[in-house]
Formats: C-alpha cells, structure tokens, sequence
C-alpha cells in the first residue's frame, strides 16, 4: 500500500500543476467566450456540443475497455499481447469513427427539424457546428488507444504537458474569437476542431516512438478471440456509458424543449465550473486507474479493494476541499467570474456538484468492478438508474414543476439507486465488505461535512457577502481539513502512516532534483 502510495503522489504532483493552470485558464477562457458568444449562442454551442457528445459514450465504453485490457496485461506481465490489444482497439475504434459519423449524419435531419430549440436565424450557424463538433468528436476517439498506452505506462509527466498544451490552444482560441468580427460561434466551432486535429496527431507520433506496444499489424497482431473479448466487454460498457450519456444529454434537451437557450446556457455555466472542480478528483483517479487494472492482472484482488476503498475517500476530500467554499459563495464567485450571470445558474451549480461529490463515494469501486471483469449484469441494472430520471421529469415538467427538480430527481436516482448497485456488485465480485465501506469512507466523510458546512454557514449568517468572508470561508475550510485529515477521524493511524511516509519520500526526492 506504500508504494502505490508513493506512485500515486509521484504521477499525481505532473498533473496537479497541469490541472491547477488548466483550472484557472479554463475559467477565464469560458468567460471570454460566454462574453463573446452572449448567453444565446453560448447555449447553441453547449446543446449541439452535447448532442455530438451524446454519443460519446461509445467512445467511453471503448476508452473503459481499452485501459482496462493494458493494464491487465501489464499485470499479467505480456508485452506480446499489449500489442495485439493495440492492434485490435485501433481496428475496433476506426469502425466506431465510422459508425458515429453514419449515425449523427442521420440525426443530423431529425435535430433540426423540431427537436432543437433554437432561434430560426442562428440556425445556419448551429448546423455548422453539428458538422464541426462531430468531426472534432471522430479525431478525438482516434486517441483513445494512445491515452491508453500511457497511462498503463503511468507516464503522467506527458499527458500534463499535453494538458497544459490544451489548456493553452483554449485561451489562443477565446482570445482570438472576442477579438475579430466574423460569426464567433462558427469561428470557435473551426478553431477547436483545429485544437483536436492538432491534439491527436501529437499523441501517435510520441507513442510510436517511445511504446514498442503501439506497433499497428492485422496480419501479425490482430486476434480475433481478443476482437471477440473486447468488443463483449465494450458492449456491456456501452450499455452503462450510452445509458448515462442519453440521460445527461436528455436532460439537457427536456430543459431546452421546456424553458429555451437560456436555461441551456446556464446548465452549460454549472457544468463548466463543476467540471473544473472535479479535474481535482479526476487528476487522482488518472494515476490510480492503471494501478487497480494491475492489481487485478496479478490477481491480487484484496489490495486492489483496499485501494479502491481509500482512493474513493481519497477524491470526495480532494473534491470536498475546493467544492464547499464554492457551494456555499457561488452568487458571489459567479458574479466574480462572469459579467453576466444566465438565469439559474446558482442553484444549478449547487445541484450539480453536489451530485457529482456524491459520484465520488464510489468512484474506484466502478474502477474495481471493471478491472475484475464481470460487468454484464452490473451494466445492465446501472444504466437502467440511469435512464430513471428523464420520464419522471418529463412528467413533473408537464405539470409545472420548477426547472431545479430535474437535478433532485436526478440525484435521488443517479446517485442514491446507482450507488447501492455499485455497492452490491463490489460485494458480490470483489469481496468488498459492506461494513469497510461504511468505517472507511462515510462516517468519516459524514463528519467532516457537517462540521465544515455547519461553521461556514454560520460564517455566512453574522456577516455580509463580500471578499473577506469568501477568504474567511476559504482558511475555514482549510484549518477544518487539516485538522480533520491530519489530527482527527478521517484516516486511521495506518493510513495517516502511509500519506506520511510517501510525502516525505515525494519530497526527499523533489530535494534531490533540486539539490541537482
């Protein structure tokens, strides 16, 4: 356990600094752009993007499969067939560029003729980014084996020069769209497309010259058993993903059909800023993915459980740390960031980071269900709670209810069913002890909640909104944590011993690059 723990730290500290820059641009980036595009357009670019994006979930579900087969054939210790999972995930996710690009040019008729909500003379402009979007879609799926390939090598150092690369080309572009005068929306939609192309062709070049795995042949490599085991393991992931991804994206179109762009922009600032938070939690999970994959090829099932447990605490702190602050000043923080604030945009930030902090308790359990490899029942049952929220929701749209109910019914849903799923097959498949998940991750994070929110609200309530109380909220939250983390009931002796030892070697190691 110390020595994941000491690899976890050492691949984590590249992409902190790659999300803590990626964070910030982003941020600014996305208000350049909202100011640029006006709430309108903005919410033109999240619905089509989200359409393209919807059927993202096959490129989910062969990106899952992908990392999955590597790093349990690094496990395993067969750099043979490391290629051959190459050979066949380039074939499989080629045919799966081909199959999009059929599907959405069929949809393509149907979403502009009275599914889409949008203005009659911006229309022009929405389908140009339909067409954009799902050939940036295509060039980004052509990645997913390279990005396989090196996470199973752990080579975080690369994928954040990568992303501060991204972040950068973001800036470029939103800099450049505020600055000239043609139609901003379609001159973004071009220029991330670009940034896409650009992406793609950098990641094949650098793996086929550094990873002797990434060497594509049908004839010397291609195995149709393997063809056969991945495609049936993709195809119950592509239950799991394509059942969130409708929902997500049906969401978004209920809201669109009932209250317009307006409601579309904000659900795109709320995500926007949540996403930004949750690159904290994804950053850990990056690094610690590869490592449960391979604790499940060596067939070492009771440590890749125990990993999974600790690092499911590990990302709801991780997220919790920045999110709190951000939950409970978010009118203030909003009005910091934007010029222009769309239409509840408040309460749907609130809503949705919170569902995605309560995704977190179970993160590397899903992590674990899909490296031990029996998914086909789990699949089946997550991606009906999936599917749950948009008929009812439908229903209460119907009859008047407010547009927030939409994330409670979501929740209750997504997260409450979904969880108790996840926790059954973690039981049934690998072993997980009910008891371990509730000592372990929630009477833990269960106190450290109530005791931030509850002294930070009555931060909230003795003095007025400003910029000293958000810093008074900020160092709050900091000393609870810490205190918490370090003195408290977060982490048993044993852990604290682990995060100690593999601190100081990060930083005995960090001295010595230094010293050099």
């Amino acid at each position: 356990m110390s020595e994941v723990a000491n690899r976890v730290l050492k691949n984590s500290r590249y992409l902190y600094f790659s999300m803590g820059l990626s964070m910030f641009v982003s941020l600014y980036s996305t208000r350049l752009i909202l100011n640029a595009l006006g709430s309108s357009d903005f919410g033109i670019f999240c619905i089509i993007g989200g359409a393209i994006g919807m059927l993202g979930f096959l490129n989910a579900a062969m990106s899952t499969t992908t990392q999955r087969f590597i790093n349990y054939a690094e496990g395993e210790g067969k750099p043979e067939k490391q290629k051959s999972i190459f050979t066949v995930s380039i074939s499989i996710h080629f045919l799966l560029s081909l199959l999009m690009v059929i599907i959405f040019e069929i949809a393509y008729f149907f979403f502009f003729d009275g599914i889409l909500n949008i203005p009659s003379d911006r229309i022009p402009s929405a389908k140009w980014i339909y067409q954009l979007m799902l050939l940036s879609t295509v060039l980004t799926i052509q990645t997913v084996p390279y990005n396989a390939i090196i996470n199973a090598h752990e080579n975080m150092r690369y994928l954040s020069i990568i992303g501060v690369f991204q972040t950068l080309m973001k800036l470029v572009i939103a800099l450049i769209v505020v600055h000239v005068y043609t139609d901003k929306l379609i001159l973004y939609g071009i220029l991330t497309t670009f940034v896409s192309l650009i992406f793609m062709i950098i990641l094949q070049i650098y793996c086929h010259r550094n990873y002797s795995e990434c060497t594509y042949s049908i004839h010397k490599y291609h195995n149709k058993e393997l063809m056969k085991e991945m495609t049936s393991f993709a195809g119950w992931g592509f239950i799991n993903s394509s059942s969130s991804m409708f929902a997500q994206y049906g969401m978004g179109i209920v809201l669109n059909s009932f209250f317009g762009t307006i409601l579309s922009a904000a659900q795109g600032v709320a995500n926007q800023i949540s996403g930004q938070l949750m690159v904290f939690s994804r950053t850990m999970l990056m690094a610690i993915n590869p490592i449960i994959g391979k604790k499940a090829g060596s067939n070492d099932i009771t440590n890749m459980m125990r990993i999974s447990l600790f690092s499911s605490k590990m990302s709801f702190l991780i997220i919790a740390f920045f999110a709190f602050p951000f939950i409970i000043e978010t009118p203030y923080i909003l009005q910091l960031w934007l010029k222009n604030v769309p239409e509840w945009s408040v309460c749907f930030f609130r809503f949705e980071i919170t569902r995605n902090m309560l995704d977190q308790l179970t993160i590397t359990l899903t992590s674990a269900i899909n490296a031990e490899g029996r998914i086909k029942y789990y699949s089946i049952l997550r991606g009906c709670s999936y599917f749950l929220p948009l008929p009812i929701s439908l229903f209460l749209f119907h009859l008047g209810f407010s547009p927030y109910w939409f994330y409670i019914i979501w929740i209750f849903t997504w997260n409450g069913i979904g969880s108790l799923i996840i926790l059954y097959y973690a039981h049934k498949n690998c072993g997980m002890q009910y008891a371990d998940f509730f000592k372990i991750i929630i009477y833990p994070i269960l106190l450290i909640t109530i005791s931030t929110l509850s002294i930070s609200g009555i931060i909230t309530v003795y003095m007025d909104e400003s910029f000293l109380r958000l810093v008074i909220i900020l160092c709050t939250t900091t000393i609870i944590f810490i205190i918490s983390c370090c003195w408290g009931f977060v982490f048993s002796p044993k852990e604290r011993k682990i995060i100690l030892s593999a601190s100081m070697s990060l930083l005995k190691e960090i001295k010595v690059k230094l010293h050099l």
